[in-house]
Parts: structure tokens; sequence; C-alpha cells
């Protein structure tokens, strides 16, 4: 007998799924048994690949790359395949969404708006690979002909991390099929499932074979050979920054592969007494909550005016308060569980060490018990100064902590005051403020009396130790690319030895 949760049935046994190489299936010898973070039942079994593994995998792409089945084709052909993908996983959206509950943990009405989005990325993706074009230098003089050609860098590996399995995913491989590349992706283990759906709706949707390979498994075993692995030719990693330095060190080490980086945040929501104040407080709810606070651009320091501070975390207390934390497949679920149990130790550590350092908490701050599943209520730490180890670490978590300022100078230098510059976020009707603000935080993802707004059309990426490199949009495209310079001489030599 099914358990029943929301209308959803749990699995009665777990789904199994093999990886995928050069369009096969294949079983691993050793399985990796998956238990939901939110009702602790097994729902799915992955293969532990073997670096032999990974090593099939990237030939199958090379082999794919160099024959050119694929960086052959008219940038229309790849898009006529992107989009069939986009309607493949339209067709399959309750499917990814239930799996993306089931491995993560996350709300049913989150992940079904969080595959909306990749099917925007798809589309957008489908756009780029036919707008996708070098440029031409007619101004070298009558004898001198000039070009750059965008080409694709080649075989991509791709990591994963285990917050947005499908979402991150989704910003990245089409736009580096639309270059023309070819992949080898790596999923987190804990979420592998609807990395390796992708693998049927692209091949059903006319994806030639070797072009999206998954290989599943550890990070330390099958991503590090991956990221060390001499004919990948570009590695893109979503995960932590520490992680994202040794992948520096492996490029270094094989091949200077290059790399694109997206790491962590410690990102600043900074609101101005002059703000719509109940505007700005339920964005910062949204902004620490989404994702149950495990997400990269999480806005996790409140920088506040002085003057309204105390009148702001009032309102932003009550707010939080009200935010529903439960089963992730009651449609009303705005919090769900904690993705993996290392992770929601390390959450309740940080509220500790808040607690202990001097913050004063203003809501939550306690790990929530619903019977079964990992939940942590959503948390505001006031009385935070820049010192305390919750005002500089990711906390990956929903805990937010607030700072106060008296003057933009002030703001500014807060907002900052950090080794991060992911994403930022300022409140304000202001126009000179707001752009001020805006011109001089570093980071690489800006709002303006909003939060998480935007689409794939604009590229996503970090300033300083929050990555390298851009996804999305056409630079997202782009990027998976190198430029050749071209010159062609119109006419006879001038010869350099004379005759």
């Amino acid at each position: 007998m099914h358990e029943m949760t929301h209308g959803v049935a749990l699995p009665e046994t777990p789904r199994e799924f093999g990886f995928f190489i050069n369009g096969e299936w294949r079983r691993g010898r050793e399985l990796f048994e998956r238990n939901s973070p939110s009702h602790d039942v097994p729902v799915t079994r992955t293969s532990r690949c073997t670096p032999d593994d990974v090593n099939d995998a990237v030939a199958a792409a090379r082999q794919a790359f160099e024959d050119r089945r694929w960086a052959g084709l008219p940038g229309g052909a790849r898009a006529a395949v992107l989009l069939r993908a986009a309607e493949g996983i339209r067709q399959r959206r309750e499917e990814i969404a239930t799996w993306e509950v089931l491995e993560n943990g996350k709300p049913i009405s989150q992940a079904r708006g969080e595959i909306d989005h990749c099917i925007a990325c798809f589309e957008t993706a489908a756009g780029a690979a036919r707008l996708l074009h070098g440029e031409s230098f007619n101004n070298l003089g009558d004898g001198l002909f000039g070009m750059v050609l965008r080409e694709p860098v080649g075989v991509v590996g791709l990591i994963t991390p285990w917050n947005f399995p499908f979402l991150i995913l989704c910003e990245r491989v089409p736009f580096i099929l639309a270059s023309g590349c070819t992949l080898v992706v790596k999923p987190a283990e804990v979420t592998s499932a609807t990395t390796l759906i992708l693998a049927d709706i692209l091949a059903d949707a006319g994806l030639p074979a070797g072009v999206y390979n998954v290989v599943t498994g550890t990070g330390r075993s099958i991503g590090q050979t991956l990221t060390e692995h001499p004919d990948v030719d570009m590695l893109s990693f979503t995960g932590s920054t520490a992680v994202g330095r040794s992948c520096v060190h492996a490029s270094a080490d094989s091949n200077l592969k290059k790399l694109g980086l997206e790491l962590g945040g410690k990102n600043p929501i900074i609101v101005f007494a002059d703000a719509n104040l109940e505007d700005a407080a339920d964005g910062a709810a949204f902004g620490i909550s989404f994702n149950t606070g495990q997400c990269c651009v999480s806005s996790s320091r409140l920088i506040v005016e002085r003057s309204v501070a105390d009148r702001f975390e009032r309102i932003l207390a009550e707010k939080m308060k009200k935010i529903r934390v439960g089963d992730p497949f009651d449609p009303q679920t705005q919090v769900g569980a904690i993705t993996t149990a290392g992770q929601n130790e390390t959450i309740l550590k940080y509220i500790a060490a808040g607690k202990s350092e001097g913050a004063r908490v203003l809501v939550g701050g306690e790990a929530l018990q619903c019977g079964h599943g990992r939940y942590i209520e959503p948390t505001l730490f006031s009385g935070v100064t820049p010192s305390m180890t919750i005002a500089r670490e990711e906390i990956f978590g929903p805990v937010l902590s607030s700072f106060h300022f008296d003057t933009l100078e002030e703001a500014i230098a807060i907002a900052n005051d950090t080794v991060y510059g992911l994403a930022a976020s300022v409140w304000s009707k202001n126009i000179d403020q707001a752009l001020s603000v805006t011109r001089r935080v570093r980071a690489g993802r800006f709002w303006v009396n909003t939060i998480m707004a935007g689409g794939p059309e604009t590229p996503t990426g970090g300033f300083k130790q929050s990555g390298w490199g851009r996804e999305t949009g056409l630079l997202g495209v782009e990027e998976y690319t190198q430029a050749k310079s071209v010159h062609i001489e119109i006419g006879d030599r001038s010869h350099w030895i004379a005759s």
C-alpha cells in the first residue's frame, strides 16, 4: 500500500536509475540509496560510477564533438532540438517536480515554478543558438579582411549541486548545447534523478548520442576525476567556494582547462528609511526563506537604516512567524525540509554560534519537529556585528542577520565587507540612493525594490570569491566558446624577400 501525503503517493520501493553514456543506459555495480529529507523513506537508488565510467563518458563526448554530429549542425537545427526538449520538459513537468521534492525536500509549488523557468531556459537558448555570431573587421585597409569566429570550446564537464538540481542544470545545459559543445554531467549524489530524466528528454528531442552524458556518484571520486580529466576542455562547477578553489588547483595540475564557477554568497539586502517597509519586509522574508534558505543568492545580510530598524525588524519578524514550514507536498508550504543531514547540522551550529556570540534571536532559532524529516524555523538575528561568525560565513539555511547603518556610505561599506559578490538587493524610493548603491555594491546580480527577479535572458554570475564567468543569456552561450581571429589577405603579397 502506497503511503499518501497531500494526494501524492510516496514510492513503495525506490526508483532505480542507471547512468547515461553515448545514448545508452548503463547500470552500476554499486548503488546509492537516497531517503527523502522530508518523509524519511527511501526514494531513489542511483549508480555509484567508477573513474573508468567517467573516462568512457568523456571519450563518448570527445567522439561526438570531433565528428561534428552536433557542432557541425546549423544553429537553427540545434535550436529545433532545444525547443523539442523544452516541450518534453513541459509534458513531464509534474514528474520532474515530484522527484525534485522527493530528493531535495523543497516545496512542490516552488519546484513547479522552477521547472517553468527551466522551460524558458531551453527556449531562450534555442534563440541564442540562432543568434550566436562572430564579428567582421572591414576597416583593415583594402588589402586585408578580418573576422572573429565563435567556436565551441569542446567537451564540457558540468558539476551541479543539490539545492537546485534541475534549475541549475537547465541554466547551463541548453546554453552549452547552443554553443555546439558536448557534455559530461555529474549531479550531486543525493539529487541525481532529474538530471537522469533529462537524458531521456534530450534523446527523445533528437539530441545525437554522446552529446549529453551523465555519470553519478560522489564529488570526491567522480567529481574529482572529471575535474582533473585531461580531455575535458572546460569545467562548469556550482557549489561552495572551498570546492571551487580545489577546481582551480585541479585545472592547474591537469590541462589548464577553462573554468566557469558559481560559488558562495553572503548577499546584502539594503533597506532605506524611505522604502515601502511592508514590501521590503516581504522581500527580505522571501529572500532568506526561498528554497529553505539553501540558495547561493539568498539575502542573508539585512542592512537597514537605523532610524527605522526597530520598526522594520518588528514587521519582518511578524512576517517570518507566518511562513508555512512543513510537508513539501502541501501546496501551501513555503519552506520545506533541509536537504541533507550534514547541512541540517551545519545550520543549527551557526544558529548556536549566533546565540553564543551575543546576537539576539527575534524569531525562530530552533529545529522544528514534524514527526519525520528535518526542518528549521526561519530565523532572524538582530544586534549582529561584522566580526560574528554568522555575519561572515555562508550559512546556507533560513538564517538572516540584521545590521544597522546611518549613512549611504556606511550601507555600501557594510554591503561590500565580504569576500563574496554574488547578489544584492536595495530598497528605496529615492532614485539617487538606489542607483548609487546599485553602482557601488560589488555583485553579479542586483535587484532594486524586488528580489530574485529576472529570467534566462540576462546573465548570472559573481564578483570576487563568488565565481568566474557568466551563465544564461547570450553571454552564457559565449562563455562556452573560444574566439578565433582570422585575417584574409586580398590580392598579391608584398614580398619580404626581394626577388
